[in-house]
């Protein structure tokens, strides 16, 4: 562990001959926005979020990966424009996760329980899930010139049914070593 700051544990060393950090960002937009700063202060160029999310499409179901093509927020003033992720982190996650990982435009809300089908049908978008800080990293990403790439892990699908603890690790391991793979190439 490299660090403790904020309350989030950040650990960083080697992978494949070159410096990796894993920081966590804690819940929500702002805590995520407020974390990337920090490490764009420290040099960050290119990162890779991997998080958890919950399914509002039929598809996708629990425990399963998906590949962020584009987040959107979803809040009390309406939809934003889409935040797009980096193309070649993009391109290179899907490489690596292969068909484990489905593309998937993503939702970012302000409070995660709130219903996200009940948002999809009032603004009349279809995503395939949500969660709480997708949107928030990819804009804040691209405003501060750092390719961002998101694989997300579903931890609930749309019916309500939960992925247990194994399917989350599992998830949790195939995206992490993705990320590590293409951040260490």
């Amino acid at each position: 562990m490299s660090n403790h700051a904020r309350g989030l544990w950040g650990y960083t060393g080697a992978a494949s001959g070159r410096e990796l950090t894993i920081q966590s960002t804690g819940m929500g937009g702002p805590s995520a926005a407020i974390v990337l700063d920090d490490l764009v202060e420290l040099g960050v160029r290119r990162a890779v979020r991997v998080g958890t999310c919950v399914a509002i499409a039929a598809e996708p179901g629990p425990g399963d990966l998906l590949t962020v093509i584009e987040a959107r927020a979803w809040g009390g003033g309406g939809i934003g424009d889409p935040a797009l992720p980096d193309q070649e982190l993009t391109t290179r996650l899907r490489e690596e996760l292969g068909e484990t990982a489905r593309p998937a435009s993503i939702a970012s809300l302000d409070v995660l329980h709130q219903s996200g089908k009940a948002e999809s049908a009032r603004y009349g978008e279809r995503v395939d899930a949500a969660d709480m800080q997708t949107a928030t990293l990819l804009a804040r990403g691209g405003a501060q010139g750092v390719a961002i790439g998101a694989v997300l892990i579903v931890a609930e699908d749309a019916e309500g049914r939960q992925a247990d603890d194994e399917r989350l690790e599992q998830g949790a391991k195939r995206a992490g070593a993705a990320a590590q793979a293409i951040l260490s190439a």
